[in-house]
């Protein structure tokens, strides 16, 4: 059967948040995923409450355990399509070319990190090249730190990396910083290199430092770096979401797109949400959509009531 009151593409903490809901809502629920879980390389994942230290994919079969254990249905698979079918209704095509209508949409397809060009970097990420001081700080506490600077936020960011370690380094190109912003580093003993990097040192399987381009060579036992953000809305801008000027679709206080019955949760949605904020957003998307499909089943019951049906 391809009928179903809700598909969700992206079988994360955000879209299989919402599977629970909906289907303990007794909603006909589909969970699509490709199987790419931004933090799959990550070994654990913090600050979910009574979840923490958990492998995230663990955290994930047992949210599919869960959503399955209400007839919510989970296929693996990629979304190549999504195509408007009435005024709130979908079909959703997949690569196989099966195609499958829903009354309504949620997108969770999440975001992918887009780290700088150096080499080294990202074949230690989320290892001890990470992005995140409140999902992994405890875990590298009072080690040597450092902070690749660059942009106007990155000095604030060093300045909270701060929090979980007294040796802790700001890598800047050379003239970055403002006399002010010196004078607030140094006043909470964050070291400053300036320059160019060079390459990320390794030894045995773990970072050993960093190399500037003028041969210095900075000890680190892990890097903070705070990646670009690209969400994953090949589909929403295809299926003709409006798009704000920083790449991302607009949505309500719900989640709901500019395109009637489609909804979004998660890091598609919000690039700072943790895997518990995404979880909370997937819940509170699927409140919304039940609300709406409520809606939509009373005007269809009083139309047939009326029709004498």
């Amino acid at each position: 059967m391809n009928e179903y009151d809700v598909v969700i593409v992206g079988g994360g903490a955000a879209g299989l948040s919402a599977a629970l809901v909906l289907t303990r809502a007794r909603r006909k629920v589909l969970v699509i995923d490709s199987g790419t879980p931004r933090n799959a390389p990550a070994r654990h994942m913090h600050g979910f409450l009574s979840r923490d230290g958990l492998p995230p994919a663990e955290l994930l079969s047992l949210g599919r355990a869960e959503v399955e254990s209400y007839a919510g249905q989970i296929l693996g698979g990629v979304v190549t399509e999504l195509v408007q079918s009435g005024s709130t209704g979908f079909w959703v095509l997949l690569s196989g070319g099966r195609r499958i209508s829903t009354r309504r949409l949620l997108v969770a397809t999440g975001l992918r990190d887009e780290l700088p060009t150096i080499p080294g970097l990202a074949e230690r990420w989320a290892r001890d090249v990470l992005h995140c001081p409140y999902c992994h700080g405890y875990e590298v506490r009072e080690q040597q730190l450092g902070v690749l600077g660059g942009s106007p936020e990155t000095v604030l960011y060093a300045q909270i990396i701060r929090q979980w370690a007294k040796d802790v380094v700001l890598f800047v190109p050379a003239g970055f910083l403002t006399q002010l912003q010196r004078s607030e580093l140094v006043a909470r003993a964050i070291g400053v290199v300036e320059g160019h990097i060079n390459r990320i040192l390794t030894d045995d399987d773990h970072l050993q430092g960093v190399e500037m381009d003028d041969g210095r060579t900075i000890l680190r036992d892990a890097l903070f770096v705070p990646p670009r953000f690209v969400p994953n809305n090949d589909l929403l801008v295809g299926l003709g979401c409006e798009i704000d000027q920083t790449g991302w679709a607009v949505k309500d206080g719900t989640g709901q797109t500019t395109v009637p019955g489609a909804w979004i949760a998660g890091n598609v949605a919000n690039p700072r949400a943790q895997v518990i904020t995404a979880a909370g957003e997937g819940s509170a998307a699927a409140i919304a959509i039940n609300a709406h499909l409520v809606d939509q089943d009373v005007r269809l019951a009083v139309k047939a009531f009326n029709m004498g049906f």
